[in-house]
């Protein structure tokens, strides 16, 4: 009678722990699997926000960029020392004089791109008679500029569908610019290039527009 219930006792503790191993090995795995989920799941949202943060940086640049440029651009006129408002015009590149600190005084600016980066250079009139042969300021305004025609000129004809200038040599005929802003931090991964634009009146020298 001892024996047969000593041997019941031991089959039925060696079933429980038999099926304690099972739930065991069930349960890390369990486990595992919700670990390389919450992982991925992880993963995906930190890519995602890391999008998210890049495109909101570019748009922010290019808008700011833009905003200032405009502002600048727009109130051009004859620098400091009695030259025309506009000095030099390119595709990459717009130098011209406005009084962009409000202290009375022309500064000289220029606008141009140094490989993928849009930049600002600024020059202060010193001197007597006043001259810009000082240091210039650059500032980098928009990284990672994969477009290469920047700025395009019109004339005083310009009636939305009329073309560039062709030229821009002589500067004179120009009464609006055209610029143009195409970024992307990464070309091999989302997001997209985003491209900014806006047209600009010289107002000081507008004639028709």
């Amino acid at each position: 009678m001892k024996s047969e219930l000593k041997n019941k006792i031991c089959q039925i503790f060696g079933r429980q722990r038999g099926f304690t191993l099972i739930e065991t090995l069930v349960a890390v795995s369990i486990f595992v699997l919700i670990v390389l989920v919450l992982t991925l799941f992880s993963r995906n949202i930190w890519i995602y926000n890391s999008f998210v943060y890049t495109e909101l940086g570019s748009v922010n640049a290019g808008r700011t960029a833009l905003k200032t440029m405009a502002a600048e651009i727009r109130t051009a006129s004859s620098g400091s020392n009695g030259g025309y408002a506009i000095n030099l015009a390119s595709a990459t590149s717009f130098t011209f004089y406005s009084d962009i600190y409000d202290d009375g005084l022309k500064e000289r600016v220029r606008y141009f791109l140094n490989g993928t980066n849009l930049q600002k250079g600024v020059i202060k009139p010193t001197g007597s008679p006043l001259g810009y042969t000082g240091s210039e300021v650059v500032t980098t305004l928009v990284p990672n500029v994969t477009n290469s025609t920047i700025f395009e000129y019109y004339d005083e004809d310009y009636d939305g569908t009329t073309p560039a200038l062709s030229s821009t040599a002589d500067v004179s005929p120009i009464r609006l610019v055209k610029i143009t802003i195409t970024t992307d931090t990464d070309p091999n991964r989302a997001p997209a290039p985003i491209t900014f634009t806006t047209q600009v009146s010289l107002r000081n020298i507008k004639g028709n527009l």
